[in-house]
C-alpha cells in the first residue's frame, strides 16, 4: 500500500536535502527502479516505500529535485508524478510527418531550464519540450540502421549544450552539437569474442545502452550486450574497463544504467543476468565491489534503469 502523502513527501524531499552525511550510507540507501509493471522505491532491506503502475519496461526514469518522479507511463508517454500519485506533467510522442513506423521513447531528461529533453526512436530525433508541452527545439539524429525500438537508448544533454546519444541498433555512441552535427563517435567492438544471440549472460554483441561524459573529458559507457563497462578517452582508447567475468562471483549480461558517485565509484546495471547475479553493482576505481543490489521480489530480470540515492544527501 502507498505511504501517506505527508510521510512519502518527507521521504523524497529528504533525498535531496543537504545534511550531514550518514556514517553508513548503505544502511540508509534507497533505490528507485522500474520493472515488473511498476516504478518503485525500495529501502536497503527491500521494503517497498512507494510504487505506482507503468505499462512498459522503463529504460529511463529520475527522482527530480522537487521530490517528484519522472518516468514512462507507456512506450510513448512520459509523466511527472508527485509522491501523492498526482500527475503534474505529461507528454506523449507521436510519429512525425513521414514516419509510418511508430515511435518509442527510451530516454528523457529534465533540463536545468525546466524543459524536458526526449529521445524519440522511430522519429530519429531529440526534442526539447516546455512545461506546456510545446516543442521548443528539435535535433535530427544520425542512424545507420533505423529501428523504432532501438534507434536510441540513453541520451543526455551535456553542460556545453551538446547531446550524448547511445544508438543501440548502430552500436555507436555519438555526440551531437546543438545544431545536430556529429562531433564525436565511438563504435563498440566485440572485444575479441564472437557475436552470440540471447538476452542473458550467453548473449554478446554491440547493442550499447548507456554513456556519461566524465569530468575528466572521458566517456563512461555501459556496453549493453557487450557485457562490460568501459571508459574511453576522446580518441577512443579504452583507459578503464570491467569485463564480463572480472568481478568475483558475478557474471555480467546486459549492462545498462550508469551512475557515478562523488567519490569516483561507478554504479552500473546488470540486466537479464538471472537471479544468481546482482541487478545493480557498485565498484570503486580499483574495481573492488563495494555494494550490490538484488531484489527479485519487487523487480525482475528486466531491471534496466534505476537511481540509487541516500536520504542524507540524495546522491
Amino acid at each position: 500500500m502507498p505511504l501517506a502523502r505527508a510521510t512519502l513527501s518527507a521521504l523524497l524531499l529528504a533525498a535531496i536535502a543537504t545534511t550531514t552525511f550518514a556514517a553508513d550510507i548503505y544502511v540508509n540507501r534507497r533505490v528507485l527502479g522500474g520493472d515488473n509493471g511498476r516504478v518503485a522505491i525500495v529501502d536497503a532491506e527491500g521494503k517497498v516505500l512507494w510504487e505506482t503502475p507503468t505499462h512498459t519496461t522503463p529504460h529511463d526514469l529520475a527522482l527530480l529535485e522537487n521530490g517528484n518522479v519522472l518516468f514512462p507511463l507507456d512506450d510513448q508517454t512520459i509523466i511527472e508524478m508527485t509522491p501523492a500519485h498526482e500527475i503534474v506533467w505529461q507528454y506523449t510522442s507521436t510519429p512525425k510527418p513521414g514516419n509510418d513506423g511508430g515511435v518509442q521513447v527510451h530516454a528523457f531528461q529534465r533540463l536545468p531550464d525546466g524543459n524536458t529533453m526526449i529521445a524519440e526512436s522511430g522519429n530519429r530525433r531529440l526534442i526539447e519540450v516546455d512545461k506546456g508541452g510545446k516543442i521548443v527545439k528539435e535535433v535530427a539524429l544520425t542512424t545507420d540502421h533505423p529501428n523504432t525500438h532501438s534507434d536510441t537508448r540513453m541520451a543526455r544533454k551535456l553542460p556545453n549544450g551538446h547531446y550524448l546519444v547511445c544508438h543501440e541498433a548502430d552500436g555507436k555512441v555519438r555526440e551531437y552539437d546543438g545544431d545536430g552535427k556529429v562531433v564525436w563517435t565511438y563504435a563498440l567492438d566485440l572485444a575479441g569474442r564472437p557475436r552470440s544471440d540471447g538476452h542473458g549472460v550467453e548473449g554478446h554483441g554491440t547493442s550499447v545502452f548507456g554513456a556519461l561524459r566524465l569530468d575528466n573529458g572521458n566517456t563512461l559507457i555501459s556496453c549493453g550486450n557487450g557485457n562490460r563497462v568501459i571508459e574511453v578517452d576522446r580518441y577512443g582508447k579504452t583507459v578503464w574497463s570491467i569485463e564480463q567475468d572480472e568481478l568475483p562471483g558475478i557474471t555480467l549480461a546486459w549492462v545498462t544504467d550508469l551512475q557515478v558517485r562523488g567519490n569516483g565509484n561507478v554504479i552500473f546495471g546488470n540486466c537479464h543476468a538471472g537471479p544468481e547475479n546482482p541487478q545493480i553493482i557498485e565498484v570503486d576505481p580499483r574495481k573492488k565491489v563495494v555494494w550490490t543490489f538484488k531484489n527479485f521480489q519487487t523487480f525482475g530480470n528486466s531491471l534496466a534503469v534505476w537511481q540509487v540515492f541516500e536520504p542524507s544527501t540524495g546522491k
